[in-house]
């Protein structure tokens, strides 16, 4: 079995930075694409960042410039700093992978819990 455990999440002020992290566990022989979403109040889950093995990173339009997604390889973790934070980056937060079983030696579609990040004004 494959999990994903976040942490990182919390209350913090308009401005301020928050940093979650994503750890990968389980019997696996690689990761894809690791990624972190998100799901604002009464809204649909959205993408907030993509970082694949080898290829260039992807941000949402609205935390471009301000949020960063990194990984490490080595300790099968994703990273997500966020910066200057505003009241609607409100939402929890999930992390996102694509693996291969080590299992089965099929791809599997991984989410985390979700983790709540809450930024006041």
């Amino acid at each position: 079995q494959v999990q994903l455990v976040e942490s990182g999440g919390g209350l913090v002020q308009a401005g301020g930075s928050l940093r979650l992290s994503c750890v990968v566990r389980g019997y696996i022989l690689s990761i894809n694409s690791l990624g972190w979403y998100r799901q604002p109040p009464g809204k649909q889950r959205e993408l907030v960042a993509t970082i694949p093995t080898g290829g260039t990173t992807d941000y949402a339009d609205s935390v471009k410039g301000r949020f960063t997604i990194s990984r490490d390889n080595t300790k099968n973790t994703v990273d997500l700093q966020m910066n200057s934070l505003k009241p609607e980056d409100t939402a929890v937060y999930t992390c996102h992978a694509d693996v291969v079983s080590a299992y089965t030696g099929g791809y599997l579609n991984v989410w985390g819990q979700g983790t709540l990040v809450t930024v006041s004004s």
